[in-house]
């Protein structure tokens, strides 16, 4: 189910606001009163941080399977984000004029289940997003990620192996399983400014 611009906005404002408050206080915030009862739906979502106006990544983080409420997940993905993210220092406090907020919103992955050869014509970059699964590894890209790069299908396959620490051809080895979703995604134009839903394609 599509989300509206309203309950986007809502879920960038908070997000900020849940690293805020936990890099002030170190107080995971509950969500407010006002929440909108369809945010407690369970669902997959991811936050991301990046600095302004470089729109380079600071931080991202989040829940691939729905396996909580939403409202929940970007709280805590959003904290995540900013001080857990293992390839970057945790974000300070100072930092937070000069950072954009971005939550995309996930549908549940669907397995691809097709031979390995026909994987690229499964997906399309600019609409789906991948996870890969081979033995105890896993890695996941998020649909705007190929964009951004300018991969095209075979590309994006060969990253997200890559992502998951695996051979960039892992993607032809039968034993891995790929499995792909949609996102939704909503981001502040600048730091504590208007919250637009961004499309990729």
């Amino acid at each position: 189910m599509l989300l509206d611009l309203e309950r986007g906005r809502f879920l960038v404002k908070l997000a900020r606001t849940a690293v805020e408050e936990y890099l002030r206080s170190g107080v995971k915030i509950e969500p407010p009163p006002e929440t909108p009862p369809d945010l407690y739906e369970n669902r997959g979502v991811f936050v991301t941080l990046k600095t302004f106006p470089q729109r380079e990544l600071r931080g991202c983080i989040g829940y691939p399977e729905p396996i909580m409420p939403l409202v929940l997940a970007t709280i805590d993905a959003a904290i995540s984000a900013a001080t857990r993210d293992p390839r970057f220092y945790p974000v300070g406090i100072e930092e937070l004029p000069k950072l954009l907020f971005e939550v995309t919103v996930l549908t549940p992955p669907q397995p691809i289940e097709v031979p390995p050869e026909e994987l690229p014509k499964a997906i399309k970059v600019g609409r789906d997003g991948l996870i890969v699964r081979c033995g105890y590894a896993s890695g996941l890209l998020l649909p705007q990620v190929p964009v951004e790069w300018g991969w095209n299908e075979e590309e994006f396959l060969a990253q997200t192996c890559v992502k998951a620490g695996l051979p960039p051809n892992c993607w032809l080895d039968p034993r891995c399983q790929f499995y792909k979703f949609q996102g939704q995604i909503f981001t502040e134009t600048d730091p504590y400014g208007e919250v637009v839903e961004e499309k990729i394609s």
